[in-house]
């Protein structure tokens, strides 16, 4: 092992039955659905014991990032590596055919609400498909008082006190812990911290076809995780950094994760020396040249760039779009 250098990792998809799911993600993704059940997320890099990504392609193929972390976290994770005992960012794809709960998640610093091991869950999503009858809940309207809400969830008229939007196809929303959000008739792509912690505050009286029941609340926890000062929360404003050799916009920046939207069909570079990247294509199709080798990426697939590797330069087939992740130093 120890004469394996890390290359572009591609990753299998992982994906989740959920009950407000539909089968969408088929069109998003190359790897086939499993049943006809409905599939509400794709976990396409995933660090948890539960669910661990495995590697697709290359003399690393089967093993999953974990591993690759406890093998080789200098090359890596670069500058990065020692601060993270997994992978810190969970990255999905969703269809939400029907809408989500209304829930919440809690901040690092609501320790008293994470399980050992866990941590808080900012999260960030950008529309890929909207639906005719799309709609984004996130953040509070103004009186959403504690016992506004506790009444609201009484009488089942929490949708009432949530700030709403459509969405549209390339929209960016950021939603930092605290936030109260939700969403239908979308499919998006999901950036978040390593998290697994949901608190559901209403859940549109959904029952679960698998069990016949309803899924539980967690009304007081959600509740004491709230941020009550988030107002509205609607699409960010893209900034442009760069328009050739590809048009670059940074869609989300903070403590946790940065993402940029990347456009173009000529060649360009990707990656960074000394820290990990993440692409994701979610249009066209084209390669990744490291080392003198072409690593192939097409629509839904993740390439995990190993801090190790540096900046590699990448080559549409054709006008491709894809997103690049970076975490923070």
């Amino acid at each position: 092992m120890n004469q394996i250098s890390l290359y572009p990792l591609r990753f299998e998809p992982i994906y989740q039955y959920r009950l407000w799911g539909g089968r969408r993600l088929a069109d998003v993704l190359s790897a086939p659905l499993p049943g006809d059940s409905p599939i509400g997320e794709a976990w396409v890099l995933s660090d948890r014991d539960d669910h661990a990504s495995h590697v697709a392609n290359g003399p690393l193929k089967g093993r999953t990032i974990g591993q690759l972390l406890e093998l080789w976290p200098e090359e890596l994770m670069g500058r990065l590596a020692g601060r993270f005992r997994r992978f810190p960012l969970l990255l999905k794809f969703l269809d939400a055919r029907d809408m989500l709960s209304v829930q919440v998640h809690p901040s690092d610093r609501q320790t008293n609400f994470l399980p050992p091991g866990e941590t808080g869950k900012t999260e960030a999503w950008v529309v890929l498909e909207a639906g005719t009858e799309s709609r984004i809940y996130a953040g509070l309207k103004p009186g959403a008082t504690a016992d506004v809400l506790r009444r609201a969830i009484a009488d089942q008229t929490v949708a009432d006190h949530l700030a709403s939007f459509t969405p549209k196809p390339g929209d960016g929303v950021f939603l930092p812990a605290g936030t109260v959000h939700s969403l239908g008739d979308v499919v998006v792509f999901e950036v978040q911290q390593n998290s697994d912690v949901t608190f559901r505050l209403y859940d549109w009286d959904h029952v679960d076809a698998k069990t016949g029941q309803r899924r539980a609340l967690q009304v007081e926890q959600a509740m004491a995780c709230i941020d009550l000062a988030q107002g509205p929360v609607g699409p960010v404003a893209p900034a442009v950094e760069a328009t050739t050799p590809v048009e670059r916009e940074r869609l989300f920046q903070c403590e946790h994760f940065r993402l940029w939207r990347l456009r173009g069909e000529s060649p360009f570079p990707v990656g960074a020396t000394g820290v990990p990247r993440v692409l994701i294509c979610i249009e066209g199709t084209g390669q990744v040249e490291h080392n003198g080798a072409n690593y192939a990426i097409g629509k839904g697939d993740v390439l995990l760039l190993p801090g190790a590797i540096g900046a590699c330069t990448f080559r549409p087939r054709s006008t491709v779009s894809l997103l690049e992740i970076a975490i923070p130093e």
